[in-house]
């Protein structure tokens, strides 16, 4: 009896004490807590399938629910699935008068990125408070009745069981063992991936390994206002600590003076940041603390650019429901922590710890230091003493955010890398699984001194899509014979420039939910998930409401001419062959398909434009040059026109209306043969403004 009952004790400490594995098999193993990982979740449960969401988070959605009130959508047209029902019940939730705390509903302006806030007549809300984000993502897994394991760190040395080239399990550092037939990796790291063996990359990679243009270092590009220099801090500025002595050494927040050569790749990434949610309503503001390890001197520099006239630090205060902000960086040193996320991508969860540790002790810091270093410009200070955080917001975590922006860290490298050749449409991407249409962005990378002696920002790129572009199937899913019941939604294959668009939110929604799709029916028909068959995916993706490709009003806006309505063969300026610096525009009333291009008025005579096409048969052609008209145009741009006798030469004044429909000029009528390339080139030399590439067209003339 006594021996009983020692075993018996023995098997009770054993129960309590040794971790248990997870007996059940899933269909499916979700690791993740963000936005894709519950849309991936809910999506394979409503196709039937046994699903279980393992997370190192203790709140789901992400950045969704961690600050990122104030979405970037670029065209909402193509957010479908999930992810549209997802802003479909936030503004369900928006109708009830008590979702309007502190602040009535009529009130509440369409302030939104060119469409209102709340579109009623979609029935969506694309601007929201965290709390309401979380709530929405917590009522998906309970409808759905999916568990959630919470606080669950996978294993990085041995966490992964594999046999073969598929997963058998995945265990935690709690000890918890979770099977599946098929995973989804939906974390922002890539640390199943990563674990499982499959190729990836951190970093830039050089603008040579995918013929792209603004991947690597990008010295000398100043897209947005979040540098040194026109239209942001029109002084230079010394980064030194004694100004403009080098031996006194660099200020705090300086890397130094060697930023790499331009378009060569590096192993550094983009900034990180808090999404803040502030408010300046009395009732609910705690005022800005002070964090422990403040240190005035990391915020010199911001002194030396409020001397030189900047007073734009309240510029990205975006409002979102019940006098709140989603607070984003904004200008050369904002809440950016520029250069101090290298090794997070890697490194250890204790590392990760510490840089996150420091990016909010920085990021706290800097409001603190606005806020009452007496420094500081007066009317900045005071308004700035006017804000504070948010009480009823991120209550567990000091009303802080829970979720660093890992704005990036790693990427696949899959099946298909999407690159801003896909982007731009200048490639046709296969077997598209959903849409994204936001702007390629790449926050500040690196903070250095220029040649001349002067502190500058680099790596800020901000360059237009021209309009929404496919997804593909192949950058969800690992190389063939890496692993074969992984799909990664999150931490897709593609470039640093193109994830700069594909990291929205709403995408990482869309593709959880076509990953978790693709998982049903390749377990269904016990297939590797590189296997699936598309024509069988798309029917259903299309089925559950996603959209895969934009109807012609969507992809050309407005204002855009659909040039398949156009006679003859039309050649674009997103499928010309550039050299130098062009950069896309869609200001003007006018043009062919989703945009235009122009050099920004560099009359350097390097940047050139190659249009190039193949005639279908020998023959005389009309050749027209299309261009947007304004006074800043330039009015002698050169281009030459090669055909089957040879070449011509014409200059064009821009400045001037095209007579044919307002949008084309006739270059004139040419030979042509189906045996030569029929070639029209652009070129800035000698130009005296702006030269503007849209598109050029050979029709062939009747005789």
């Amino acid at each position: 009896m006594k021996r009983m009952s020692q075993l018996l004790a023995c098997g009770l400490f054993l129960l309590l004490f040794v971790p248990q594995a997870e007996a059940k098999e899933y269909d499916l193993v979700v690791y993740g807590g963000t936005s894709g990982a519950v849309t991936a979740a809910v999506q394979a449960k409503r196709l039937g399938k046994s699903v279980v969401i393992v997370c190192p988070d203790t709140h789901l959605g992400g950045l969704s629910s961690g600050g990122l009130g104030w979405t970037d959508t670029g065209n909402k047209a193509v957010i479908g699935g999930l992810a549209r029902e997802f802003y479909h019940r936030v503004w369900k939730h928006y109708q009830t008068p008590e979702a309007w705390k502190w602040q009535e509903r009529k009130n509440y302006g369409d302030k939104g990125q060119g469409t209102p806030a709340i579109d009623g007549a979609q029935r969506t809300m694309w601007i929201f408070e965290p709390h309401v984000a979380e709530a929405v993502f917590d009522e998906f897994v309970k409808e759905s009745q999916i568990p959630v394991y919470r606080d669950e760190w996978l294993d990085r040395k041995s966490g992964v069981k594999k046999t073969g080239d598929r997963i058998a399990s995945i265990t935690t550092l709690s000890g918890k063992t979770f099977s599946g037939k098929m995973f989804i990796d939906a974390t922002y790291e890539g640390d199943l991936m990563a674990t499982a063996g499959v190729s990836y990359h951190v970093g830039r990679e050089a603008n040579s390994v995918y013929g792209e243009e603004w991947n690597g270092v990008q010295t000398g590009v100043l897209h947005h206002r979040h540098h040194f220099g026109p239209n942001a801090v029109k002084e230079k500025i010394s980064p030194y600590k004694v100004p403009g002595d080098p031996s006194s050494g660099l200020l705090p927040r300086i890397s130094g003076a060697n930023p790499g050569k331009y378009g060569s790749g590096d192993k550094k990434i983009q900034a990180y940041c808090f999404r803040m949610c502030l408010t300046n309503h009395d009732a609910n503001r705690v005022p800005f603390p002070k964090p422990e390890g403040y240190d005035p001197s990391q915020y010199e520099l911001l002194l030396r650019i409020y001397d030189a006239g900047w007073r734009q630090t309240f510029a990205k205060f975006d409002p979102i429901p019940n006098f709140k902000t989603d607070t984003n960086n904004h200008g050369p040193m904002s809440t950016d922590n520029i250069g101090y996320n290298y090794d997070y991508p890697e490194a250890s969860y204790a590392r990760r710890k510490e840089i996150i540790k420091e990016h909010a002790t920085y990021q706290q810091g800097w409001l603190y230091f606005i806020a009452n270093d007496p420094r500081v410009p007066a009317e900045v200070q005071s308004k700035m003493q006017k804000w504070g955080l948010a009480k009823d917001e991120f209550t567990d975590n000091g009303n802080w955010p829970h979720q660093l922006y890992i704005r990036e860290a790693r990427r696949m490298i899959g099946e298909f890398v999407m690159t801003e050749n896909e982007l731009l449409k200048k490639k046709p991407t296969p077997d598209s699984v959903g849409m994204g249409s936001y702007t390629m962005d790449s926050h500040n990378v690196q903070r250095y001194v220029t040649p001349e002696g002067y502190v500058q920002n680099e790596g800020d790129i901000g360059v237009s899509t021209r309009g929404p572009y496919k997804i593909a199937y192949g950058s969800l899913v690992p190389k063939k014979g890496e692993c074969a019941n992984l799909l990664v939604p999150v931490c897709v294959s593609s470039s640093h420039i193109a994830f700069g668009s594909i990291r929205m939110e709403p995408v990482f929604m869309i593709l959880g939910h076509s990953a978790a799709t693709a998982a049903a029916i390749a377990l269904d028909q016990q297939l590797d998930v590189q296997d699936v068959p598309y024509e069988q995916l798309k029917a259903q993706l299309i089925k559950e409401g996603q959209v895969l490709e934009a109807p012609p009003e969507v992809k050309y806006g407005s204002n855009g001419i659909n040039p398949e309505t156009l006679k003859g063969i039309v050649v674009d300026d997103s499928q010309a062959k550039l050299t130098g610096h062009w950069t896309t525009s869609r200001s003007s009333k006018k043009y062919v398909a989703s945009g235009y291009s122009h050099e920004s008025n560099t009359k350097d005579g390097k940047a050139a434009a190659r249009f190039e096409t193949k005639v279908p048969r020998a023959g005389r052609y009309d050749v027209r040059y299309a261009y947007p008209p304004n006074t800043n145009r330039s009015s002698q741009v050169k281009v030459t026109i090669h055909h089957a006798g040879g070449t011509a030469a014409k200059t064009i004044n821009q400045k001037e209306k095209p007579p044919l429909d307002g949008v084309f000029i006739s270059l004139g009528e040419y030979e042509f043969t189906p045996d030569q390339q029929a070639v029209v080139e652009v070129s800035n030399a000698d130009a005296n403004g702006y030269v503007i590439i849209d598109a050029v067209q050979w029709i062939p003339v009747k005789e």
